[in-house]
């Protein structure tokens, strides 16, 4: 089977998109770290149980939101839960699943965080793009995102395999915390 090689403009495409996929979170979470001591694994966890109803989700579904597999969320969790960002609880009578909550401290801790993150988001990527440059580059990654997640949905990965795709900032909102 033969494949067509890239062109100029699709390996320039490609390229960049694999170092912007490296230097943005790397960026963006040393700058969470110099601001508010947070890191980008736990801001996003933050951000997530804050978007929540209840501001609570299973382990299983908050995994899956990060990208991260269950045992690293569930150490993620265990690490936030002795700092007071997060509680941990059953989540059914019968004990199958456990819930992460955001505590009163978790929240404040986010939303002291959000300006800074947001300062960072917007030196980083939206003071390089004019207006219409965003209005145009957005739909096209949102459509590329969709295109590569229909590839690898979570039910087609093999057991034990199900979380082990990575997610960054630039496939997740950057959204100020619910109040």
């Amino acid at each position: 089977m033969s494949v067509t090689p890239l062109n100029e403009a699709e390996e320039l495409f490609f390229r960049s998109l694999m170092r912007l996929s490296i230097t943005l979170p790397r960026t963006l979470g040393d700058d969470l770290e110099r601001s508010c001591g947070l890191n980008a694994t736990e801001y996003r966890v933050l951000m997530h149980l804050s978007e929540a109803p209840g501001q609570q989700l299973r382990m299983s579904d908050l995994a899956d939101r990060t990208g991260m597999s269950p045992s690293r969320i569930t150490r993620v969790i265990d690490n936030m839960a002795e700092t007071g960002l997060v509680e941990k609880r059953q989540g059914s009578d019968d004990g199958r699943s456990t819930l992460a909550t955001l505590t009163k401290g978790g929240l404040a801790t986010l939303r002291r965080a959000y300006p800074d993150h947001l300062r960072s988001v917007r030196r980083s990527v939206f003071d390089h793009l004019a207006r219409e440059e965003t209005l145009e580059i957005g739909p096209v990654l949102s459509r590329l995102a969709k295109a590569v997640d229909a590839l690898n949905p979570p039910m087609a990965r093999p057991a034990g395999q199900r979380n082990k795709r990575q997610s960054g900032p630039t496939s997740r909102r950057t959204v100020k915390p619910r109040r």
